[in-house]
């Protein structure tokens, strides 16, 4: 039999369920691994004893008819996790335990899955790199001294490492499906109101939604079909009908039209991108798809419209932390004095960068300006996709503008940094589903992917579409251990 953790997630429930291999084995050989790859930087709280005795009750009373039996899972650190450290990456939360579970978690443990620990992540999900973690820079295994990209940057990085069968992460703009691109992993960012939002800590409110992030489509099938649920907890949680996506996937690809944007053909796209999308294009069209040339006319105002609602958002969302009711608190002369110095202490650059724009964006004067503005703004580019769908099946794009690049190379280049996210961005506003498949390597070895935009709540297609495409390429990533 090969090794417990090159097995994918659906192949250890199996051998879970058939008796070839208990719990304890395989939550163990991913701790063994875990212990072995510190240089990394994954994880920021490890909960490896406890994930070891539940393993061993599970395996002592074991119910098949979980979807996850006995599975060892590590998460984002923006999840809440019941009595352990929740920190969001940040000083500010760095000894905070909650009381409660996220509901997206919680789905998780009640289909049987074990949580192994929480993950490094930017501050408040907030960078393309995982360079504003309090808790350091993660490293990707795909290179020495390479970013895995942000936000989610710790669950990509421990889940191309196979540190964890699966992972979730969370997407304001882009920090599932740009980490999983840089990393060689697949990562779905879900509709809008399909995962609750009930306690993952906020970022901001109308963009953040949990996804899955796992090594191949079947297994992105299986843990999105676990995670997403209707929850009364969460005011923008959508009650629909949720499939058994993993149960209805296929790779039935004829007759879908696959809609290609001029406008994601940006200046200085490298050579790579341009091909590794024409592949994929011909891989759809050989298996008769129809390819459609589209428009979507307001793409170029996505990132100025979204560095506007994010930081208004998260500025109103990082109020709440101010040293009072939890949370870091610094000493101060009087309650105006220990309000500030808490917070200059308490948040990173980043962070303090996002607030005062967002604050100004806010203010009286400037609100119509740019807040309101922009509102309208996400609105025409949510007509856009509306109108291209019309014609459309799924749209077909890279997931990122470049392969990842090295740790301090965009840092003190904050708009660089940003146009990160130039391929990722319009889906958030616009509150529809997308998946990145790693589909190529650039001449670096680094890997490459390809993004599936969908109609809202049709999750099923683009997973469909993401099947048949992994088949065809047939990517394997580029690993070797580096690291240990």
């Amino acid at each position: 039999m090969s090794n417990i953790i090159d097995l994918t997630l659906v192949d250890l429930v199996e051998k879970i369920k058939k008796k070839v291999l208990s719990s304890k084995e395989i939550t163990k050989a991913y701790i063994e691994r875990a212990d072995k790859s510190k240089k990394l930087n994954t994880y920021i709280t490890e909960d490896f004893k406890n994930a070891l005795k539940k393993a061993d009750n599970f395996d002592n009373s074991p119910d098949f008819d979980k979807k996850l039996p006995g599975i060892p899972i590590a998460v984002k650190d923006l999840f809440c996790t019941k009595n352990l450290k929740t920190t969001a990456g940040s000083k500010i939360l760095e000894n905070f335990i909650p009381t409660y579970e996220s509901t997206v978690t919680d789905n998780i443990w009640n289909e049987g899955g074990i949580l192994l620990g929480k993950l490094n992540c930017d501050e408040f999900a907030m960078g393309s790199s995982n360079e504003t973690s309090f808790f350091g820079n993660v490293q990707s295994p795909v290179g020495e001294k390479l970013v895995p990209g942000g936000s989610s940057g710790g669950s990509a990085s421990a889940l191309a490492a196979k540190l964890t069968p699966a992972t979730i992460g969370t997407d304001t703009g882009g920090s599932i499906r740009q980490p999983a691109s840089f990393t060689g992993i697949v990562g779905l960012k879900p509709t809008y109101g399909s995962c609750s939002r009930y306690g993952i800590v906020a970022f901001a409110s109308s963009l953040d939604q949990a996804g899955p992030m796992t090594q191949d489509v079947k297994d992105c099938a299986l843990l999105f079909s676990i995670i997403s649920s209707y929850d009364n907890k969460d005011s923008t949680s959508i009650d629909y009908k949720r499939e058994d996506y993993l149960k209805k996937l296929n790779k039935s690809i004829k007759g879908k039209k696959i809609g290609i944007p001029k406008e994601y053909r940006v200046d200085g796209m490298s050579k790579e991108i341009e091909d590794l999308w024409q592949k994929g294009i011909n891989i759809a069209k050989e298996a008769g798809a129809e390819i459609v040339d589209v428009s979507l006319p307001n793409t170029n105002y996505a990132l100025p419209t979204y560095y506007i609602v994010a930081p208004a958002e998260a500025s109103s969302n990082l109020a709440r932390y101010d040293g009072v009711k939890y949370g870091f608190r610094s000493k101060g002369k009087n309650l105006i004095d220990m309000y500030e110095k808490t917070r200059s202490e308490g948040f990173g650059n980043e962070v303090k960068r996002r607030i005062m724009i967002g604050t100004y964006v806010l203010s009286s004067g400037y609100y119509d300006a740019y807040y309101l503005k922009a509102q309208k703004v996400r609105r025409l580019i949510k007509n856009d996709f509306d109108d291209v769908y019309k014609k459309v099946d799924a749209i077909l794009t890279p997931s990122t503008p470049s392969s990842a690049f090295k740790i301090g190379e965009k840092t003190n280049d904050p708009v660089s940094m940003y146009l990160n996210d130039i391929f990722t961005v319009p889906i958030n506003l616009a509150g529809l589903p997308a998946i990145s498949i790693p589909a190529g390597h650039d001449q670096k070895g680094y890997p490459l992917g390809l993004q599936i935009i969908g109609k809202a709540f049709d999750e099923q297609n683009i997973l469909n579409i993401a099947y048949f495409l992994e088949e065809e390429i047939n990517f394997k990533n580029k690993i070797n251990d580096w690291w240990i």
